[in-house]
């Protein structure tokens, strides 16, 4: 395991255009407002998201006079480490500082033939589900588009210092924050991570999760076709209630049809559906006959989670004979159903339990020393 330190970036300059957040359409509008041919986006795009260079002086296919318009109005800042952190098991764990005190969690997984890299879309969460480190530290803002796909800059340059060959091949929004309460900065990231032109992902290979914001759902349908992972967690709602609060505002009656309209919508064949597995509360056998009735004719996936513990939950993570029966019983009832391994638990891998423990060191040291928070 490997810890570095790194100096908070400092507030952001003022007025300045972050040319990383912007999508093609967005390109587009500055390019017009600057009277440049719309052209110009896809060479930006390219400059900015495949060949990383981000100085505009740099940048030899675009007119003189356009890096120089560029230059005086362009702000191009990536996150900056303060904990960098490996597992056992190859789980890299970023917190990185986004300026003015803000911190987020960013995660690299490897597993065989590709590299999963988990980014935030929000910095802490207002939802507050029960098994979830980050919504216990409350919510600050959402993140910029820039600050979202700067996540996959940083971890590609971290990556490629590794001279280990390991590169970022797939990207799930299952960070810090809620995607969908954050709509415009997110749909104009996973823009960017499926941009032939950007990134250049297939849009099976970046997925956003959500806990069921209902009319976002609807929205996302018509915005983007990225592939989809609900975080269901019960099988009823007075269930779900208690686990998934935003569920008391938008209950499965409502959920599931606004999921399966995602499905007609879009090129995807099924939902991806997230169950965390909390011991005697969610694992039982009841549950897992309800789960069948409940998702019955709808094409799906679905992903049981072993529970991450964290400081001051007050739930437990299932055992793995209650687990393996729980997924036995769904395969049966002809569920594609995967177990999802466990990773980084030596380096504190429930999302937000990182940031969150920095935080409650610096507030500590705040009392006593006076130091500066993130």
């Amino acid at each position: 395991m490997s810890s570095t330190a790194a100096t908070d970036p400092g507030p952001a300059p003022a007025g300045g255009v972050e040319l990383l957040g912007l999508d093609e359409s967005g390109l587009q509008r500055l390019f017009a407002e600057l009277g440049e041919k719309p052209f110009r986006s896809k060479q930006l795009r390219q400059w900015l998201h495949q060949r990383q260079v981000f100085d505009p002086e740099a940048m030899t296919d675009l007119a003189k006079s356009l890096r120089g318009k560029l230059q005086a109005m362009a702000e191009i800042r990536l996150p900056q480490p303060i904990f960098d952190r490996e597992s056992e098991d190859g789980t890299r764990k970023w917190l990185l500082a986004l300026g003015s005190g803000n911190a987020v969690e960013t995660v690299y997984i490897p597993e065989r033939g590709r590299g999963t890299l988990c980014v935030s879309s929000q910095v802490g969460c207002a939802l507050d589900c029960g098994f979830c480190s980050t919504g216990k530290q409350g919510f600050n803002r959402n993140l910029s588009a820039a600050e979202i796909i700067g996540q996959l800059h940083y971890a590609r340059q971290a990556l490629e210092a590794e001279g280990r060959s390991r590169r970022v091949t797939n990207v799930v929004l299952m960070g810090m924050g809620e995607p969908l309460a954050n709509f415009n900065n997110v749909v104009a990231a996973t823009n960017l991570m499926v941009d032939p032109y950007a990134w250049g992902l297939s849009r099976r290979r970046v997925t956003i999760s959500t806990v069921g914001l209902v009319p976002a759902l609807y929205r996302l349908a018509d915005a983007s076709h990225v592939s989809l992972a609900v975080s269901l967690h019960a099988p009823n709602d007075a269930l779900r209630d208690e686990i998934v609060p935003i569920n008391q505002k938008y209950p499965l009656r409502e959920l599931l049809p606004a999921c399966e309209n995602y499905i007609a919508q879009t090129p995807h064949h099924c939902i991806y559906w997230e169950y965390v597995m909390l011991d005697g509360v969610n694992d039982r056998d009841c549950h897992a006959e309800e789960l069948i009735e409940r998702l019955d004719g709808i094409p799906s996936k679905i992903n049981l989670i072993p529970f991450n513990p964290f400081p001051g939950t007050r739930y437990s993570a299932s055992p793995r004979p209650r687990i393996l029966a729980f997924a036995d019983k769904l395969q049966k009832a002809g569920f594609i159903t995967t177990i999802r391994r466990t990773r980084g638990q030596d380096i504190d891998g429930a999302c937000g339990q990182l940031v969150g423990q920095v935080i409650n060191r610096r507030n500590r040291g705040k009392k006593s020393k006076q130091s500066p928070a993130v």
